[in-house]
């Protein structure tokens, strides 16, 4: 498969302006951004690929700062290649140790994770990856169903099998990132991971204790009546992938048609991750 990468690079640009324009390329399907030196890169499978919705999006933000960025067509294995070059292990609340497979063990945290992405979003880097380990770290998931949607590199479904859930499933629309679940669950030797192809459509007709879902605003307003369907009474839905605001009210409000009740949230940056229960 190839990908689009688009490496933006910028001369003078607040965090907060970073951070919106990778919500608008998201919004337009690029699925991954790495950090360079002067900027990002953001990539795209290239059926996925409209420098029409590209050139849409970007302008917006004319006159807002200044940017250039140059559009190249790779193949995935260059971009594995440049990914473990770049990759370095991170650490969650000194809790939660995530790895590449060439980086070596440190058996001292109580959590370890192996990630292979393959071009899938969630290595635990991103605000809106690591506010959502640190809910999932804090949570008493033993035991529990749980459904993780726009799972991406399963990540947080590993996490939550590792600190005991009992059974999960793991949805994404993208064939990459439901391959890289498959994988990345057999890597760290998980076997209760149910992972699916698709949108909400797929989710299975169950009852669960607990749901994960980091995606984008638009998608999670979507999706929050299925969610409301599936969720048992008392059950808990983490939410991310946007931002204080207008996001998080947008949130609160379609939650609150259904009885699904805001707890609190946590915020990096400008990204926003977010619990509610289920009355």
């Amino acid at each position: 498969m190839q990908y689009i990468q688009v490496t933006f690079s910028f001369k003078l640009i607040q965090e907060y302006q970073q951070d919106l324009l990778i919500s608008e390329l998201a919004e337009i399907g690029f699925n991954t951004f790495e950090d360079t030196e002067n900027g990002f890169s953001a990539f795209i499978d290239f059926d996925s690929y409209s420098k029409e919705n590209l050139t849409g999006s970007l302008l917006q933000f004319e006159g807002e700062f200044g940017y250039n960025y140059t559009v190249t067509e790779i193949a995935a294995e260059n971009w594995n290649e440049e990914w473990e070059k770049n990759f370095e292990p991170l650490i969650i609340d000194e809790t939660c140790y995530v790895r590449a497979t060439f980086h070596p063990v440190q058996p001292q945290y109580k959590y370890e994770i192996v990630i292979d992405p393959k071009m899938a979003f969630g290595t635990g880097h991103h605000q809106t990856t690591t506010m959502m380990m640190q809910y999932i770290l804090e949570s008493d998931v033993a035991g529990k169903n749980i459904l993780d949607m726009g799972c991406g590199t399963a990540i947080l479904a590993i996490l939550a099998a590792k600190k005991g859930a009992i059974d999960l499933v793991a949805i994404d629309n993208d064939e990459v990132c439901y391959l890289s679940a498959k994988e990345n669950a057999a890597l760290n030797n998980i076997t209760n991971i149910t992972a699916l192809c698709g949108g909400k459509e797929v989710i299975p007709a169950e009852q669960y204790d607990m749901i994960l879902a980091n995606i984008n605003r638009n998608i999670l307003l979507d999706q929050i009546p299925v969610y409301a369907s599936v969720l048992k009474s008392g059950g808990e839905i983490f939410f991310s992938g946007f931002y204080e605001a207008p996001d998080l009210q947008m949130i609160k409000d379609a939650c609150a048609e259904f009885g699904i009740n805001y707890l609190n949230h946590k915020k990096i940056g400008e990204w926003v991750a977010s619990r509610f229960e289920k009355v």
